[in-house]
């Protein structure tokens, strides 16, 4: 099957500003003004996949540009999972990009191809590389955030496919009207009509005669989604709860209220508690409720670099002193005061140190490790040849922009993930470690460099990394240069 196009065209900028007011987009309106979504003068990214959710999302938007002074860029990710199809949503967001006189930036994926490599579903393939795409655009653009088209039937279905994996409050409360990026920390996310059910959408999209492509792969059966949408939930609101929206939006309303305060119940807990000296009067850490504990636990973990399940939480929350393994001669205990220790000698032989830098003027050099470091910045000229030079032994080029201008040094840790240019996708740099046959004691001396939100751009010994490179749309290099330290100042 292929997508269909509605039959409707897309609208001029003049044609729009003379639109009657609409009850929906002054909802729409009000919501971004009430939370904070958006302030005045602000630029940012709409996420368009040219589904009437994000024409509608993007419609409004530009409808409301003028008199907020926003300045908007749109964003299309071509998954390529529907040959024509793909190529034709695409189309259809250059053509009203076009027409409405907004700048686009389109990248495309392999989708398929890193869900193999990656051993992920095609689902999740997407939906990582597509937010990749859109922090990677952030960053590089300096953009205040990226909007995007979830709405209140989406959270519905994002309820169900949570609850059947059983996820914790925090899961079940969905997602939220501004949140931070899944690929990147620093880059947010906003949601405008996340309260918004899909039939009012589509009843704007044909009142204002908005463009839209049908997905057909939304009917299909192969994705758990797709059967809670298509068939699970049809079945609850036709043969137990006619309001299921509402009932599911007022559930995960309660529980994202109840998990937030255990969060800030555990996180006040842990800054006021110095666990191995108790203060008499505190709160001890078995007297406290069953939900703040784990997230007591939980939060300690994730700090520490540790992914952690239900299971080892409540391991760890059961027995007190008691070791559990998360990983080859890698244990885990808490003690009887709530702290979280780990212990193996994988742990013990990593090198935490690390440098933060800013690469300020035209050039400058710094000492890590034992190694001096030299960078320095190349404008390339319009029309110019953007290729790198010759690769030299302990000298690297990489695109000034995306690299960004603060960088951090450090060494590799467990559960760093890299990709080097050639791959599709991320993989574990142990992994590309063993490939490459680098001894073990040999890794942990190793330096790698990160931009700002984390993504590693450079390891010692290894290709620089794929979304780094310089390609014809590079304006400004970064030659990277490093050496033993001699040890002379």
């Amino acid at each position: 099957m292929t997508n269909q196009a509605s039959t409707f065209a897309p609208i001029s900028h003049n044609n729009m500003q003379n639109l009657p007011v609409s009850p929906f987009l002054q909802r729409v309106e009000a919501e971004i003004l009430s939370r904070r979504l958006l302030t005045g003068g602000k630029q940012f990214l709409v996420g368009v996949s040219g589904g009437v959710d994000s024409m509608v999302l993007l419609f409004i938007l530009h409808t409301l540009s003028a008199k907020h002074h926003w300045k908007i860029t749109v964003a299309h990710f071509n998954h390529h999972l529907r040959a024509r199809a793909s190529s034709a949503d695409e189309n259809l967001v250059i053509s009203t990009a076009e027409s409405w006189g907004l700048p686009l930036v389109i990248e495309h994926g392999e989708v398929k191809k890193v869900a193999a490599l990656s051993k992920i579903s095609v689902e999740m393939a997407a939906r990582k590389l597509r937010h990749e795409f859109f922090a990677r655009v952030a960053r590089t653009g300096r953009f205040s955030g990226v909007a995007l088209a979830h709405h209140a039937d989406d959270q519905v279905e994002l309820f169900f496919l949570r609850l059947l994996r059983g996820a914790g409050g925090a899961g079940l409360a969905g997602m939220k009207y501004r949140s931070t990026s899944p690929a990147d920390e620093k880059t947010t996310l906003i949601r405008p009509m996340l309260d918004f059910p899909k039939t009012e959408i589509l009843t704007f999209a044909k009142a204002n005669k908005i463009s839209f492509r049908e997905d057909q792969s939304n009917f299909s059966c192969d994705f758990l989604r797709n059967r809670i949408r298509n068939h699970l939930l049809p079945l609850l609101r036709n043969e137990y709860q006619p309001g299921l929206t509402n009932t599911v939006l007022r559930t995960m309303a309660i529980t994202r209220a109840e998990a937030e305060l255990a969060d800030e119940v555990a996180s006040n807990w842990l800054a006021s508690q110095n666990p191995a000296t108790p203060v008499p009067g505190k709160t001890e850490f078995c007297n406290l409720p069953t939900a703040v504990q784990r997230k007591v636990l939980l939060g300690q973990l994730t700090a520490q670099g540790f992914v952690s399940d239900f299971d080892l939480i409540e391991k760890l929350r059961a027995m007190p002193e008691q070791t559990v393994s998360i990983g080859p001669a890698l244990w885990v205990s808490r003690d009887e005061f709530g702290k979280v220790k780990s212990q193996g000698n994988v742990v013990e032989n990593f090198n935490f140190k690390r440098q933060e830098l800013k690469l300020q003027g035209k050039g400058g050099n710094f000492r890590f490790g034992r190694k001096v470091f030299s960078w320095s910045y190349q404008n390339i000229l319009s029309g110019k040849s953007w290729q790198p030079v010759a690769r030299c032994p302990q000298v690297e080029e990489f695109d000034a922009n995306k690299v960004g201008s603060e960088i951090t040094l450090r060494y590799w840790r467990a559960g760093d993930r890299f990709q080097p240019m050639g791959l599709p996708s991320a993989v574990k740099l142990q992994d590309l470690f063993m490939n490459a046959k680098i001894p073990a004691a040999r890794r942990r001396s190793l330096i790698l460099a990160a931009t700002a939100a984390g993504e590693i751009f450079w390891v010692e010994n290894l290709r620089i990394g794929e979304n780094f490179k310089l390609t014809p749309e590079t304006q400004s290099k970064l030659i990277w240069q490093w050496r033993p330290d001699s040890g002379k100042r």
